[in-house]
Order: structure tokens, then C-alpha cells, then sequence
């Protein structure tokens, strides 16, 4: 049986697309290498962020599910830290990894699109200089992977429609499943790739008939079945906590959506992308791909319609990128004819990157002193809140010594945030402090104190929570997290507050105390 459809031709119209060209291993394994030494380098400078300290605390709760995610996240948290230790750079050691992996995936997706050693290098120094790799690279987020498997699934996706052959659907499938794993936002560019593929023209819908596509979809439902049957089975809460989500942030995000597409790659990369989607309209030799050019904007406008994250449109951009690659490189390589044209165009090529590469490091990672960090937090608040967590946790203890030694057994400690509860479960420890609870997230289903514990109780909040404090009674300040080192993030000025105890036993409050965000 034919499995192949009828692809497209390389250049006149009669047969395949040629065969890419061999893999530029040299120049970019160098470049992912330099990057990964630089992540490696700086992993430690600061601290946790406050997801991450979710994460860890998560990976301590192993499950198919948890409300705000599935299980993939935090499972490789755990792993990371018992392979290359409990610290920032052990944790961070599979971010750095997957970020590496996603430079050498847009190289080989340049590839795919036609570019040589040249242009393959220029894919991989683009994505390596971009924001949005860096900052995933950095830090273990849910995003580290997302970046990474729609990567790695744009490079599959490529090869199905170079070669025609439909049976690239199972392994498209797979990727789409272990991505499911770790978040589900992987179904809004498979929603937009679909119809693309179908509008692109007769060749391209070749690859959607039969029975590979359908098998595809299986394989990727099979490998996703246990996240989804603990959604189901718990009443979808990532619905939920999505919706809230795109209720709080949708209106800023959808202003800023255009703008960040620019900053997330960089716009000195600009001008690359450009050329990739005139490319992709106009060069008869890659006609096959069309359906990127096409899937990009459209899920654009999934992504605003749901008031999405801007990041959440970022991958399909990177592969346009890779499309651009090539005609830059060869416009940048071929001589002037005095000779001098490709010296020149080298310098300011690499001059360009050079600039980009600088200005997204300072914003993304670890490089600024902490008292600095003023200076980018409005751009990227993520860099402000990897400080002051073994601080907050000492003010935590503060707060926790003026309960009287004789109340204590009966005592709680509770934060209203993930990220605070998460710092007292990482550090809580060197302090003599007990078992924190939260209502936030998932640390409302690890448990809830026992109705014995009638109070005091020490509540940490970054912010006035009203439907949390009128659970308690005779509240007073205690302490204030202060970082020591003037960074204004979220925790900073933190109030501690000791209240005498609750207005009902915690059986009663705890369904009233869980909350989202």
C-alpha cells in the first residue's frame, strides 16, 4: 500500500523536494554547547523562583494530574534534582538541557527547509540569542518543555510534508502525547497546523488522507490517557484554573500580544523571520511548508480569542525564523564583487546576534546585581522573584517564635500563596519550623491540619487576601520579608501576621480556603 502522498517538488514542478542537506553538526552543537555553559554558569546566582519551589514541592507529591497542570513538570523536577543535586543548578540542569535540545531542533528544521552549514548555524545562533530560549533555559518552568516538544514536533511535521510519507503521523502523534503530559497547550498548534495543511492545496491535504492521521491521534490519546483520566476524574480543574487565568490577565495580554512577539524572539531577528514567510510564499522549492506560513497567524488568533499568554505563539515564529535562514545566509555569504562582501556581511551578522545575545542575557538571566534588577523586572518580573526566599522563610520564623512554646503544639502555619509555601517547604527546615499548609493550588489536596490544631496560627501573605484572613481571628504583624537586598518583587514588605486561631475547625474551612489565583 502507498503510504506516501503526492509532495511537492524542489524546484521545477516533476519530482520531490530535494534531500536536505547534511547536518552542520560542528558549528551547531558549538553553539547550543556555548549556551548550555552559560546557563550551567549563572544557574546559581540568584535562587528558586517561586514555580520552581511549586514544582519541587509538587514533585514530592507525585501524580497523573494535578490542578493547575499535568504530571510532566514536576516529575522532572524531582529527577533533576536527584541526578545533579537539591540546589538551583540541579534543578535548573534539565532546563538548560531542553533548551540546548531546542537549539539543535530549529537548526535541523532550517535543514528540513533546504538551508545548508551556513544557514543551519544562523538557525541555531537565532533561536540561542532570543529571549524567549534563554529565559526557558534558565529557569524549569512548564514552558522549558513546551518550547522544546513544539520544536521537536515542527521538525517532524516538516519531514511528513518534505517526504509525503504519512507514516511520520504515529511519531507526530507521540510527541503531541508526552507534550500533553506536561501541558495542554499543545492543542492550540494542533488546531491551527490541521487547517493549514488543508488550505495549503491539494499536495498538502494528500498527507491528511488515510488512516495514518487517525492512527496519529491514537497514539497521542493513548500516551495522554492518564493525565486525562484524572482530569475527568476531578472534574477538569485545569479548566478552571485556565479561564481564571485568561478572566485576570486576558485584556493586558491580548494589548500586549504584538509587541511581545517581537521581544520574545529579539528584534534585531526581525528581518530573518521576515524573510522566512516571504520565503514560504514565493520559493517554489519549499511550496510543502506553506502551511507554517499559514499556521502562525492563525494561531495567533486562537491564542487572542482566548486571551492566551503572547509566549503561547512563539514556537511556530521559531520555525518561520529557521525558514528565513537560509536566504539570509546566502545573501550574507555571497561576495560583493569587489571581493569584501562576505567579510563584511560576517561582521555585521555577528555583530547583530552579538547585540541581541547581550541585551536578552541581561534581561533574562542572572546577570544584573539583585539591587539592579529595578532595571528589567518591568520587562521580565520572573528575574525579581528567584530573590529573597531564605529571607522570607527567616521572617516566617520570626513570626513563628512569638507563638508561646506552649501553644505550638497546636499551632499552624499556613501561607496563602504557592511560592511562599513552597520557600517554607525548601527551607522551613533550617529554621525548626513545621508542615506548611496552603490552600492555594495543589497544596490544598497534600492536606489540611487537624481540627486539634485550634490556633494560633502564623499566616505569610504577599498581599491582602480577604477571603483567606476572614477564616482567622485576632490578627497582628508579627514580622515583615524584608530581601536585604532592595528588590522589589512580590514578597518584598510582606506582611507575617499571628492570629489567635480560626472562626470554624479546619474540616469546616478547608473547601472555603482553596483557591486558584
Amino acid at each position: 500500500m502507498d503510504t506516501r502522498g503526492n509532495a511537492s517538488t524542489a524546484a521545477d514542478g516533476s519530482g520531490p523536494p530535494a534531500r536536505p542537506d547534511r547536518f552542520a553538526a560542528g558549528p551547531v552543537l558549538g553553539v547550543a554547547a556555548a549556551v548550555g555553559a552559560l546557563q550551567l554558569a549563572l544557574a546559581g546566582r540568584y535562587g528558586f523562583h517561586r514555580d520552581e519551589l511549586y514544582f519541587l514541592a509538587a514533585g514530592r507529591h507525585l501524580a497523573w494530574g494535578y490542578v493547575d497542570q499535568p504530571p510532566l513538570t514536576p516529575l522532572l523536577a524531582r529527577l533533576s534534582t536527584a541526578a545533579f543535586g537539591d540546589s538551583p543548578t540541579g534543578l535548573r540542569a534539565v532546563a538548560v538541557l531542553l533548551g540546548m535540545a531546542t537549539i539543535v531542533l530549529t537548526a535541523l528544521a532550517a535543514r528540513e527547509l533546504g538551508a545548508r552549514r551556513a544557514g543551519q548555524a544562523l538557525a541555531a545562533a537565532g533561536a540561542a540569542v532570543s529571549a524567549l530560549v534563554l529565559a526557558v533555559g534558565h529557569m524549569l518552568s512548564t514552558a522549558s518543555f513546551d518550547l522544546f516538544a513544539w520544536t521537536a514536533i515542527g521538525v517532524l511535521l516538516l519531514r511528513l510534508l518534505r517526504t509525503g510519507d504519512r507514516r511520520w503521523w504515529p511519531a507526530v502523534g507521540a510527541a503531541t502525547g508526552v507534550a500533553l503530559l506536561n501541558k495542554d497547550l499543545v492543542l492550540l498548534p494542533a488546531a491551527a497546523v490541521l487547517p493549514s495543511i488543508a488550505f495549503a492545496g491539494a499536495k498538502s491535504r494528500a498527507v491528511l488522507r488515510g488512516w495514518w492521521l487517525p492512527g496519529g491521534a491514537l497514539v497521542a490519546l493513548l500516551v495522554a490517557a492518564p493525565n486525562l483520566y484524572w482530569q475527568a476524574a476531578h472534574g477538569w480543574p485545569q479548566l478552571t484554573v485556565a479561564s481564571g487565568i485568561s478572566g485576570r490577565d486576558g485584556l493586558a495580554d491580548r494589548l500586549t500580544f504584538v509587541p511581545m512577539q517581537l521581544v520574545y524572539l529579539s528584534p534585531v531577528l526581525v528581518p530573518v523571520w521576515l524573510a522566512g514567510f516571504r520565503r514560504l510564499r514565493d520559493d517554489e522549492r519549499v511550496c510543502w511548508a506553506r502551511p507554517l506560513g499559514y499556521a502562525y497567524p492563525l494561531l495567533c488568533a486562537l491564542v487572542l480569542l482566548l486571551g492566551g499568554k503572547p509566549y503561547y505563539a512563539l514556537p511556530p515564529l521559531l520555525l518561520v525564523l529557521a525558514a528565513g535562514c537560509e536566504p539570509v545566509a546566502r545573501r550574507v555569504w555571497a561576495p560583493a564583487p569587489d571581493g569584501t562582501g562576505t567579510r563584511r556581511g560576517r561582521v555585521r551578522l555577528v555583530a547583530v546576534l552579538l547585540v541581541a545575545a547581550l541585551v536578552n542575557a541581561v534581561i533574562t538571566l542572572p546577570v544584573l546585581p539583585p539591587p539592579r534588577l529595578a532595571l528589567v523586572s518591568a520587562l521580565y518580573p520572573e528575574s525579581a522573584e528567584q530573590v529573597g526566599w531564605p529571607e522570607l522563610t527567616a521572617a516566617v520564623a520570626a513570626g513563628w517564635a512569638a507563638v508561646p512554646p506552649e501553644q505550638r503544639g497546636r499551632a499552624v502555619l499556613f501561607a496563602t500563596d504557592y511560592g511562599e509555601a513552597g520557600a517554607l517547604v525548601r527551607y522551613g527546615s533550617r529554621y525548626g519550623l513545621p508542615s506548611v499548609y496552603s490552600g492555594h493550588m495543589s497544596f490544598h489536596d497534600w492536606g489540611r491540619p487537624p481540627d486539634s490544631a485550634t490556633g494560633p496560627v502564623v499566616l505569610v501573605r504577599p498581599k491582602p487576601y480577604p477571603a483567606v484572613e476572614r477564616a482567622f481571628t485576632g490578627c497582628r504583624q508579627v514580622a515583615e520579608v524584608d530581601t536585604g537586598r532592595g528588590v522589589a518583587n512580590e514578597e518584598q514588605h510582606a506582611p507575617v501576621l499571628l492570629c489567635a486561631g480560626t472562626v470554624a475547625p479546619w474540616s469546616q474551612l478547608w473547601p472555603r480556603l482553596r483557591h486558584f489565583y
